[in-house]
């Protein structure tokens, strides 16, 4: 069978994410430890205890790398498989690239914990926010998006997760004063969500150069494994694509909906690491193929039992 690694992105923390692989495996102190050492920070305390951090863009992050690592090495540990595909949802493609060996796991926190520094830098002070919409076809707030950009709103398509729903950026003010016309257009559902940046989108434009330079100085010449591109649909698997590609990421919006129905003739299943079995939600909507999450050992003995007999 050929496989499809996929890797959550911002939004899947919790605290305690972790925790069953932590106590149960070695691996998993392991990389608790070399994320603390590499960040100068105490990742135990920032998934396992009540703090103001986990929520906050620069930590969120690396936490959700860190454990979406530790679920990929702790199923390699006990069922070893190569994937035909990797690729994530926003943040989850580095996820993916790292799991390639386009960069070390080392390079992979210090990179994910900058990415959420430049971003939200990037957004300090223009009031930025997301907004989630449920109920809408794409090509109906595509042109939403593009009439409100005409009459200076900030506002873009962000996110495509699935059929009827999309993620916005943009202002919150502009979010805000849009949703009694995007409720009027069919919407559903039209919620702000708790965030204060406006990811995949324009506003994170001053925020390339830096991340740019940070994936130069981070990947190898080559992946192991082709990654799907959240912003194109490209495959690749240099240096210098995953340069480009992952630069704009963090400017185009992500094609999750795309992507899926791309890898639907492509492969038999896909796997989801990390925490909340948020794609593994998504693709239920989206494909017929078994898609099956680790997030703790009774999701890795699921999956490893759904691999072993082939189905």
């Amino acid at each position: 069978m050929k496989y499809a690694f996929i890797f959550p992105g911002q939004g899947s923390q919790k605290i305690g994410m972790g925790k069953e692989f932590y106590d149960n495996f070695a691996v998993a102190k392991e990389l608790f430890e070399e994320a603390s050492d590499s960040l100068g920070l105490d990742m135990k305390h920032l998934l396992f205890e009540e703090n103001d951090k986990l929520n906050l863009t620069s930590y969120t992050q690396p936490a959700i790398f860190l454990v979406s690592a530790i679920a990929h090495s702790v199923f390699q540990s006990e069922c070893p498989l190569m994937p035909s595909v990797a690729m994530g949802h926003s943040l989850g493609e580095v996820s993916a690239v790292v799991i390639s060996e386009g960069m070390s796991f080392a390079q992979g926190i210090k990179l994910t914990h900058k990415r959420g520094e430049l971003m939200t830098q990037a957004c300090e002070g223009k009031d930025a926010g997301m907004m989630v919409i449920v109920g809408l076809e794409d090509n109906i707030l595509e042109e939403f998006c593009q009439n409100a950009q005409k009459q200076a709103k900030s506002i873009w398509c962000a996110n495509y997760n699935g059929s009827g729903q999309i993620v916005l950026a943009g202002r919150k003010k502009d979010l805000s004063e849009a949703e009694s016309t995007l409720k009027t257009l069919g919407a559903k559902r039209a919620l702000l969500l708790p965030m204060s940046v406006a990811s995949h989108c324009p506003m994170l434009e001053s925020a390339l150069p830096a991340f740019t330079q940070l994936l130069d100085e981070s990947l190898n010449e080559h992946l192991s494994t082709f990654i799907l591109s959240n912003a194109t649909l490209e495959m690749y698997s240099t240096k210098a694509q995953a340069k480009a590609l992952l630069s704009k990421q963090l400017t185009q919006p992500v094609l999750y909906k795309q992507s899926i129905l791309k890898l639907n003739d492509e492969v038999d299943a896909f796997i989801e690491f990390g925490n909340g079995s948020v794609l593994r939600g998504l693709n239920k909507r989206l494909s017929s193929l078994p898609t099956w999450n680790i997030e703790n050992l009774a999701s890795l003995k699921e999956c490893i039992d759904g691999v072993k007999s082939g189905t």
